[in-house]
């Protein structure tokens, strides 16, 4: 299989996290169109992120889209027989390397030992009887006669290991190399069907809309009608003031972090199960930005009443009630809040103020250098010189810095904090009202 090596920089990830978001908010945004139908642009999407599956057919509604499933899966089954082969290749490759090592270093030590034991033989021969040099003799023509036999034996055995494993791993190594170049084809056979499939996209899509029947332009519509979606309250309603405001654009905002999490997660799967290449980067990628999703997320939830609670006694209230549980039970979100904040405070300090730090930054956090020196200091080689490193970073190979992470937890904790303050006036706005 061609080689699929590929690791995120970190400057794309959080630009990612960063710009895609704005990109998909200001594309829901847009006017709903009503007279809908297959889109090539969506089209050509489709090929791209799931076109080995053919997935792209599927969405056109044609069946030919069964043709690529069965040809994905002679890529998987021999890559997984291609891995096997490689486990059995590699042991039986260090087993011989054992083996012929040995016979390098023994073979020496035997041809010495034969060539020194006649000497020590006669030695024992001519020394007197019972006296120390005959022992001291003795000694050494045993001792060289072991060495004899032990050479000898492990020669025996290295030999052995090469010749019982020389048919084996040649059919390794065959079965290996016959089972990489069905994958291969395999993959080339698909990259032609998608390359076909692309050239063809906008008949295809002329096709498909051709085909589409009237009712089934409505099809989405009526689901979410018979779920009773269309009656569910907006979020702007939720909106009072510019905090709840915040709250809700920080929820849309992260809430299409979810999407990045599947071209993340397809890419992975494809770059593991289709060319042996996983990836060292993509599950600390997403696991971290579910993190901060959590975290930023937490005013939403807070704000659209969408988080966990017991409703068998509150739910019944009048709004009256309810607002004074609200306050009471504020006490106790405020100590939470509050000890999130400033335990988040200290994380996010600690994470730039690591030991291995020397820019002004990490300086500053562990009071090395005035807040005016290190404002006054300040440039952009911070940023941009190799040799100055600053925050704290993950102990995988990716070592993506984890500082970020640190201060979101901050940001979290001001929202939180936030949206309880605009619910607690509300809750005595309510009191006030009646």
């Amino acid at each position: 299989m061609p080689d699929f090596s590929f690791t995120l920089p970190h400057w794309l990830y959080w630009v990612g996290l960063i710009v895609f978001p704005l990109i998909a908010m200001s594309l829901a945004r847009r006017p709903k169109v009503y007279d809908k139908g297959y889109s090539v642009p969506l089209g050509y999407m489709i090929l791209v992120t799931g076109g080995m599956l053919g997935l792209h057919r599927f969405y056109l509604k044609n069946l030919w889209g069964f043709i690529f499933i069965p040809v994905f899966l002679v890529i998987l089954v021999a890559n997984g027989q291609s891995q096997d082969a490689r486990s059995a290749v590699s042991d039986l490759a260090n087993e011989r390397r054992i083996a012929e090592g040995t016979l390098e270093r023994e073979a020496s030590r035997v041809e010495t030992a034969r060539a020194d034991v006649e000497g020590y033989r006669q030695e024992v021969a001519e020394a007197e009887e019972g006296s120390f040099a005959q022992k001291s003799a003795q000694r050494r023509l045993d001792r060289t006669e072991r060495a004899i036999t032990d050479g000898e034996s492990r020669l025996a055995e290295a030999r052995q290991t090469l010749s019982t494993t020389e048919t084996p791993f040649a059919e390794a190594q065959e079965r290996r190399a016959n089972w990489t170049s069905t994958a291969r084809w395999a993959f080339y056979v698909l990259c032609a069907l998608m390359l076909i499939d692309a050239i063809l996209m906008k008949r295809l899509v002329t096709d498909a809309n051709r085909n589409l029947r009237p009712e089934e332009r409505s099809e989405a519509e009526a689901a979410l009608e018979a779920a009773g979606v269309t009656d569910q309250k907006p979020d702007r309603a939720y909106a009072e003031n510019w905090i709840d405001r915040l709250s809700l654009f920080c929820g849309e905002f992260t809430a299409y972090w979810a999407v990045i999490a599947v071209f993340v997660y397809y890419f992975e799967v494809i770059s593991r199960y289709v060319f042996n290449s996983p990836t060292n980067w993509a599950h600390e990628a997403m696991y971290l930005m579910f993190g901060m999703q959590y975290l930023i997320a937490g005013s939403y939830a807070m704000l659209t009443e969408q988080h966990v609670r017991v409703d068998i006694f509150y739910a019944p209230m009048t709004r009256e009630k309810k607002a004074w549980v609200d306050i009471l039970t504020s006490i106790f979100f405020f100590i939470f809040a509050g000890t999130l904040l400033v335990t988040s405070w200290i994380f996010a300090m600690d994470a730039i103020a690591v030991p291995s730090g020397n820019g002004l930054i990490s300086q500053w956090a562990r009071g090395e250098v005035a807040t005016t020196d290190m404002l006054a200091g300040w440039s952009l080689n911070e940023w941009t010189d190799p040799n100055i490193r600053w925050g704290e970073i993950s102990f995988n190979e990716w070592e993506v810095p984890l500082w970020p992470m640190k201060w979101v937890m901050v940001v979290g904790a001001v929202l939180l904090v936030l949206q309880g303050i605009s619910k607690l006036g509300k809750d005595i706005r309510a009191l006030g009202e009646g």
